[in-house]
């Protein structure tokens, strides 16, 4: 497969920020996609592994969901409504409640923020500050919540933080779920430490957690460490925030992240897949006794996406009116771990399979393979990325809808990937 790689004089060297990075990893002009499959401007196609980072869990352009949005436009309907009530504000709603809170046991009040996750992570640490009059959070360790101050205050990654240009304060990391090991139990330590009056760690307003670790490289905590630390939370006083921006909206299975190990946070936050086809869109989802602002406390100029409504409302509608697509997820989930598992067992240059649900990747002997195998991939017509702390696990985020015959495709181009770039790894050995 032929790649455009844009030359330094193309508008993107002269004109864009070096900031950008996705662009480096896949040198390319994108002009079309649909479903699984991005096109580029000399008509390669790709298998889309990335899927928005797990923005687009129904692939691109979903008909359906681009019907709806085209006859709102067309009918005038309203774009940008702040915080005003707005007929697609209200269907968004009531399709929530009814196919997703009510079905669930949850009667959380919903808040509109700024169209990021970034954001609804600030207004959930910002609330917790406020009920309880405390300032301290606890968050873990290899976690990702953004990067804004107060969301990367609670992220683990040294890169990112290192940006801030100033303190991140108030703010403990603990150990994740096996970060020293499966032998030793981090809740524990975690509920010790809180225990003790001497420890030096104060009750906290709230512990923030990811069930599964996307950026962090697809750590996966049990049910009954997470069952562990919503305790402590409820044991020490402090609110239990479950960050479902990458792992929810069926990513795990079941809508949240959260319902298999029977969880109720009284904060969620929501982002990334929410609107259904990659449109902004950000909730933090508030216990209902919880919610205690003001009007206006926290805000943002584009809160009120109504084309984010409408497409998520037909959303909820296609993919959550029954257990279908949890039903082929699981089953795709299986499948996924199965075939990653037979890589990891035929290679020397991988370390194990990570991740829950169709958040699964391979851990690779360093970053600097995993970063090779992306390139080859992309190389071969897959888009893929790596994640983790040194970017040493390949990371599959593909739709959730994709069909079995392009996820077998997109397997097989990386399973050719892994092998090809560890018969180079030996050949240079040998030389």
């Amino acid at each position: 497969m032929s790649v455009t790689t844009p030359t330094t004089s193309s508008i993107f060297e002269t004109r864009e920020s070096a900031v950008r990075s996705y662009c480096r990893a896949f040198p390319t002009t994108f002009v079309k996609a649909v479903g699984s499959t991005m096109t580029d401007a000399d008509g390669n196609e790709y298998i889309d592994f990335l899927a928005g980072c797990s923005s687009l869990n129904y692939g691109h352009n979903h008909p359906a969901m681009k019907e709806a949005l085209i006859e709102h436009i067309n009918s005038d309907g309203v774009t940008h409504g702040l915080d005003m009530h707005t007929d697609a504000k209200a269907e968004f709603l009531e399709t929530f409640e009814k196919l997703i809170l009510k079905p669930r046991g949850l009667n959380h009040r919903v808040m509109f923020t700024g169209p990021t996750g970034a954001n609804a992570v600030e207004a959930a640490l910002k609330l917790a500050r406020k009920v309880t009059g405390r300032t301290g959070i606890i968050s873990f360790t290899n976690g990702f919540h953004g990067m804004t101050l107060g969301a990367l205050a609670v992220t683990g990654n040294q890169g990112k933080r290192d940006g801030a240009g100033v303190a991140l304060s108030d703010v403990s990391h603990a150990p994740y779920d096996e970060y020293f090991g499966e032998n030793v139990d981090t809740a524990d330590q975690l509920d010790i430490s809180l225990s003790d009056s001497s420890s030096g760690l104060d009750a906290p307003a709230a512990i923030v957690v990811e069930t599964v670790q996307g950026e962090g490289g697809l750590n996966a905590a049990s049910a009954e460490w997470l069952q562990k630390i919503e305790k402590i939370a409820r044991k020490h006083g402090a609110l239990f925030i479950v960050d479902d921006i990458q792992a929810g909206c069926g990513r795990t299975g079941a809508f949240f992240s959260f319902e298999d190990a029977g969880l109720k946070p009284d904060i969620i936050t929501m982002a990334k897949s929410l609107s259904g086809m990659g449109l902004p869109f950000a909730l933090t989802l508030i216990r209902e006794d919880l919610d205690i602002w003001k009007p206006g406390e926290h805000n943002g100029t584009f809160r009120g996406n109504n084309h984010a409504f409408v497409t998520a409302r037909k959303a909820f509608e296609l993919f959550w009116s029954d257990d279908t697509l949890e039903k082929e997820v699981r089953a795709k989930s299986d499948y996924m771990k199965s075939r990653l598992s037979e890589i990891v067992a035929s290679s020397r240059i991988t370390k194990r399979v990570k991740g829950r649900g169709m958040m699964r990747g391979i851990e690779m002997t360093s970053g600097e393979l995993a970063s090779d195998i992306c390139a080859d991939c992309f190389d071969n017509g897959l888009i893929i990325e790596t994640s983790g702390a040194q970017g040493e696990v390949v990371k599959i985020l593909c739709a959730l809808n994709i069909p079995q015959a392009q996820l077998e495709k997109g397997i097989d181009i990386l399973s050719r990937a892994v092998a090809k770039i560890e018969a180079n790894q030996s050949s240079r050995a040998a030389a």
